[in-house]
């Protein structure tokens, strides 16, 4: 029954799971593969393109079929003109499928504009790791304010964590329409790390990085958001220029494609304790996530792969709506003040002690189930 159009949808009518990003096709994979292995309910898979070659990478590691692709991005692509192109993108879409459910991830633009294409079509919108709350509307901008919004269109709530749900019942969704499922990136780690065990060679494009660590400490840093970029990027420099000094140490920067870094690598280039790469596809980075002795970043789902396995974590934020992180000890929130930076990260790379206590491997954010639970409820409300 479908809780916005309230009249029955057809039988055989498709769930329609829209994606636009790496982390959004990481997270969506395990629940897509979940129910295409039960069968139940037909599913399609329609990408926006809102990070074009990004979002292959995403993609590569599951072998995901895809339906329907847009191709929407464009060179330096503001978020309003992104919504507009996802609505007007994707009306044809549910048009052409009818499905009868519309699933979106997390609080990218991709998600808020399938969102809005979803309720303009009197469509039931399902919501994967809901509730997700920084209490800052600014930040991160613009994606806590796309989750709020996604909060308020949703019939249903898939939310990773209890602290999650409390946050949506406090904005008055109804107890019924959430359920709190973990989040779905610690099932896309699980498949990853099997696979990597399974089949030694996806991890090729990693080996020449962990040949060049060596025995080296590796220090992982993953940035790419818009609080990161600009006025920030000086004092990020000079912090991991200040870890570059020891020589028992490798600072290892995937490059995000945006030309904003640009300023960050010319400061960081040619560094014999810095290496510079570009982005790699999940399997090879979950091998470098695997291997690093600590990580810096301001990503939010590294933070939560991270507390899978074990990984001590500097936020490069001055916020986090994933409070599990520093509740179950293995994050740090420090922002991107140089000073504060190094007196963090220096004593976990040079007092074992400190390391191992910041490296403590907990399931605050799940138990890689996730997936096969959000499947089963979906499958349930279609075909009963």
């Amino acid at each position: 029954m479908s809780l916005l159009s309230k009249k029955k949808q057809p039988t055989g009518a498709p769930l329609l799971v829209v994606i636009g990003t790496r982390p959004e096709a990481i997270k969506l994979a395990p629940v897509v593969l979940a129910l295409r292995r039960n069968a139940r309910v037909p599913v399609k898979v329609c990408l926006s393109g809102q990070h074009r070659d990004l979002l292959t990478q995403g993609l590569s590691a599951f072998d995901l079929t895809i339906d329907h692709s847009l191709d929407l991005m464009t060179p330096d692509q503001r978020p309003s003109d992104l919504v507009a192109r996802v609505i007007t993108g994707l009306t044809p879409v549910i048009e052409a499928t009818a499905p009868a459910w519309l699933v979106v991830q997390g609080d990218t633009t991709t998600a808020l504009g399938a969102a809005l294409a979803g309720f303009h079509a009197r469509l039931d919108v399902a919501h994967v790791e809901a509730g997700l709350r920084s209490g800052d509307r600014a930040a991160p901008w613009p994606e806590e304010m796309n989750r709020r919004l996604i909060g308020q269109i949703a019939a249903l709530h898939f939310a990773p964590t209890e602290r999650a749900r409390a946050n949506l019942l406090a904005e008055g969704v109804a107890e019924g329409a959430i359920e709190v499922t973990g989040n779905t990136v610690i099932d896309a780690l699980h498949l990853a790390l099997a696979r990597i065990k399974d089949t030694p060679r996806v991890i090729e494009a990693a080996a020449p990085i962990l040949a060049t660590a060596g025995e080296r400490a590796l220090v992982l840093v993953p940035i790419h958001r818009r609080e990161s970029l600009g006025e920030a990027l000086p004092r990020l420099a000079e912090a991991l220029l200040g870890l570059a000094k020891a020589e028992e140490r490798l600072i290892v920067l995937p490059i995000h494609p945006n030309p904003r870094l640009a300023p960050l690598i010319e400061a960081l280039s040619g560094h014999p304790g810095i290496l510079l790469t570009p982005a790699l596809d999940y399997l090879p980075f979950v091998a470098l996530l695997h291997r690093a002795d600590l990580i810096l970043t301001d990503s939010g789902g590294i933070q939560e792969e991270a507390s899978a396995l074990g990984k001590p974590v500097l936020v490069l934020r001055d916020t986090t709506e994933r409070p599990e992180l520093v509740a179950g000890g293995n994050g740090l929130v420090v922002g991107t003040r140089t000073a504060r930076i190094l007196d963090h990260a220096l004593p976990l790379l040079t007092d074992p002690a400190a390391r191992a206590a910041l490296a403590q491997t907990h399931d605050g954010f799940g138990d890689g189930h996730a997936a096969e639970r959000i499947a089963q409820t979906l499958e349930n409300r279609i075909a009963p």
